[in-house]
């Protein structure tokens, strides 16, 4: 008697979850017949989401179409909810998989925990243990590590974070982070383009900032004079910074560094161009969670601008340094990576603890395990 196919559903809305849902799609895909792949998108971020899925080649079998202008996270969650409501009735999935702390993640796990559907948690276990930092980001990964059945942690910290909850060790396995599947396969692609900046010298050392979290919008001020300050550095370094649309971000980092000479502000990036900016790049100045993995995959230091991070491991590595917002701080920091050879290497040559590439082939044959007795496989580990 055929056993038969397992139906798989991933439901990603937002560009970082997309990102690294991404390679969990072709997982699935490669998996096929063992595999029924079906993907549900909810477009919280509509444009954003539509250039990645031309990016990766992904049909959504599903699309919520949920973003208005203005929406409120109370918009988000219930039309998720109730979307994903009528999806599940009509694709009876045998396993749904959500991405990391955005609201369509926890939405979809409570729509699907209603309809008593097993739930797996892709970037499982990540804490910060503040819930307003980040926000409403803390919270939703709260909410999968109660809803979901199964838990994709991408370091063994996070990991303990789970068990340390109470979650039941044989739900939890190590995979690393999937997101390093992503920007792998993304840098080794001849058929993007680089960023076309003609206006860069390239005799001069760039850094790559990127600064919008909810958190530091009272902060960006002092983050855009901070960069204002390292460009007048000895090294007469350069600024690239894609400048996120926030009303919050955009007025005030183009009024503080509109027209200063040394610093390029563009429009947000696409996937492929980022990717190559950060390779471009000699260290990065960031907010954003995902580069916090990403850049140490090609050798790039992070200088960390929050109070906090999710993501201890890279500071334990040394690959990450939290520098907060604060103006001196971040331009000392800055100062002694671009004049300390031997930081800048300590940094740059650390081992990167949060994947290999192989995260979503893991998740994939995890699941085959739990669920059509394949062969569990190895849990990842950077000293591997």
């Amino acid at each position: 008697m055929s056993i038969a196919p397992l139906r798989v559903m991933t439901v990603f809305g937002t560009r970082p979850d997309t990102i690294k849902m991404a390679p969990v799609v072709e997982a699935l895909k490669a998996a096929v017949p063992a595999v029924q792949p079906i993907v549900c998108v909810s477009a919280q971020h509509r444009q954003m989401l539509d250039d990645l899925l031309v990016l990766f080649g992904i049909v959504p079998d599903y699309d919520l179409d949920i973003m208005e202008e203005g929406q409120t996270l109370t918009k988000v969650t219930t039309k998720v909810l109730v979307g994903m409501e009528r999806v599940l009735h009509q694709a009876r999935p045998d396993v749904v998989l959500v991405h990391g702390d955005t609201s369509t993640s926890s939405a979809a796990a409570l729509a699907s925990f209603y309809q008593q559907i097993f739930v797996g948690h892709v970037e499982a276990g990540l804490r910060t243990n503040n819930r307003y930092e980040p926000f409403p980001e803390e919270i939703n990964r709260r909410i999968n590590g109660v809803v979901c059945n199964f838990h994709f942690a991408p370091t063994a910290r996070a990991a303990a974070n789970l068990l340390g909850e109470g979650v039941n060790p044989h739900d939890v396995i190590v995979t690393g982070n999937t997101v390093i599947d992503a920007f792998l396969e993304t840098a080794a692609r001849t058929d993007i383009a680089a960023p076309q900046l003609s206006s860069i010298d390239p005799t001069r050392p760039l850094l790559f900032v990127e600064a919008h979290r909810r958190e530091n919008h009272g902060a960006m001020r002092e983050i855009a004079e901070a960069m204002r300050e390292i460009t007048q550095l000895p090294q007469r370094p350069q600024i690239l910074w894609p400048v996120h649309p926030s009303p919050h971000v955009a007025p005030v980092v183009r009024g503080v560094l509109g027209g200063v000479e040394g610093v390029h502000l563009t429009e947000p990036m696409n996937y492929g161009e980022l990717v190559h900016a950060v390779r471009a790049s000699r260290f990065l100045l960031t907010d954003s969670g995902g580069l916090q993995e990403e850049a140490p995959c090609l050798g790039k230091p992070v200088l960390v601008m929050r109070r906090t991070t999710e993501r201890p491991e890279g500071l334990a590595a040394g690959t990450l340094e939290l520098v907060g917002t604060d103006r001196a701080t971040i331009v000392g920091a800055a100062a002694r990576l671009l004049s300390d050879e031997s930081a800048y290497s300590a940094m740059a040559h650390a081992s990167n603890p949060y994947g290999d590439g192989k995260a979503a082939e893991r998740i994939v044959r995890w699941l085959l395990a739990r669920l059509r007795d394949g062969v569990y496989p190895e849990a990842f580990s950077p000293a591997a």
